[in-house]
């Protein structure tokens, strides 16, 4: 994409997800998508970064012991300090492609259930990537803008985000929050379960690169309705003997392996709504459940809510970049949005 300097403003709202950054510059839309990992090499003690987002994602699992490949995002919330930070740098100069620019204000999503020290982290982490001002927004809020639900009304609606490190559940009215719950179980979690029970069923060792192509082509929430599905041949190594192995695997053991990390999303939800007021509970009813976020697209994930939940369930058209349609949303229309927006000043 061609960047035409001058013409548009700096300023930027940022998906600083646990899978995946985004990148949305005022006037332009979003314009960088990578993943959120950094590959440094540690020289006298110092770490010096080698490669950022999809070159850096390539060398996961994959490197020598003097490389080492990281996800400085964990469950939504910064894990490395100093990597987030040499992160975030590096993705506000690939957008600007340009030595000098003028310091940009930036918005960042967060989970609703971050700290207030996890928070000062996120904040702090931008304004020393060369923010002059760093603004917060709760991560449903922002899925929710971006699913084009009508928040402002003084209606209900109910927003799921399942991110990579996260489930947002929350309950929207007047443009603010009623009620939300962030567990810690998202896409994540899912390769997590996938591996373990490749491991345990199998005797198969896989990194996580393979369980998330596993959950990614015939991933499901529920089983299949002929009890096997379709079949992925995958390859890893056998932990009896520790020869590679090549073995196949059905999208019946694959929704086994995810039930329990599946189940926990669906209790969120139903704890959601029975904490719900019963006025902004009859809207619920009324209008359904949307689901954002990458975990949305897990198969018959909205099929499995809907029988737990008995409530109509829909897919947002852009589930992947919701959050940072939002963000730079409440970017573009600030006045409108400043309630949301935490600029801790």
């Amino acid at each position: 994409m061609s960047i035409l300097s001058g013409l548009f403003s700096s300023d930027m709202a940022i998906d600083l997800g646990t899978a995946n950054t985004l990148v949305y510059v005022k006037g332009r839309g979003i314009i960088l998508n990578e993943p959120s990992v950094v590959a440094y090499h540690v020289k006298d003690g110092k770490k010096q970064v080698l490669a950022v987002g999809e070159d850096a994602k390539l060398m996961l699992g994959r490197t020598p012991g003097s490389i080492e490949a990281i996800r400085p995002m964990r469950d939504g919330v910064i894990a490395d300090f100093d990597t987030a930070e040499e992160m975030i740098k590096h993705f506000i100069r690939k957008v600007h492609r340009r030595t000098t620019f003028s310091k940009p204000k930036v918005i960042v999503c967060v989970p609703h259930g971050a700290t207030p020290v996890e928070k000062r982290a996120i904040r702090q982490s931008v304004l020393s990537a060369g923010a002059r001002r760093a603004g917060l927004i709760a991560e449903p809020i922002a899925a929710a803008i971006g699913a084009g639900m009508p928040i402002t009304d003084p209606t209900g609606s109910m927003v799921v985000d399942i991110g990579g490190g996260t489930t947002e559940v929350a309950v929207l009215s007047l443009g603010d929050i009623v009620y939300a719950r962030s567990v810690r179980v998202g896409g994540d979690r899912m390769d997590e379960a996938i591996i373990s029970y490749l491991r345990r069923q199998q005797n198969l060792l896989v990194g996580e690169s393979t369980a998330e192509r596993i959950k990614t082509t015939i991933g499901s929430a529920r089983m299949p309705a002929d009890g096997r599905g379709a079949i992925v041949r995958i390859r890893g190594r056998d932990i009896l003997n520790g020869v590679p192995k090549e073995i196949e695997l059905s999208q019946a053991q694959v929704a086994e392996a995810l039930a329990e990390p599946v189940q926990q999303i669906c209790d969120a939800v139903m704890q959601a709504l029975e904490a719900t007021p019963p006025d902004l509970a009859a809207d619920i009813v009324d209008r359904g459940v949307m689901l954002t976020g990458g975990g949305a697209l897990l198969g018959d994930i909205d099929l499995a809510l809907r029988e737990q939940t008995g409530l109509a369930i829909s897919v947002a058209d852009q589930t992947l970049s919701c959050v940072a349609l939002g963000t730079g949303r409440a970017l573009e229309y600030e006045k409108q949005l400043r309630h949301v927006i935490d600029y801790d000043s």
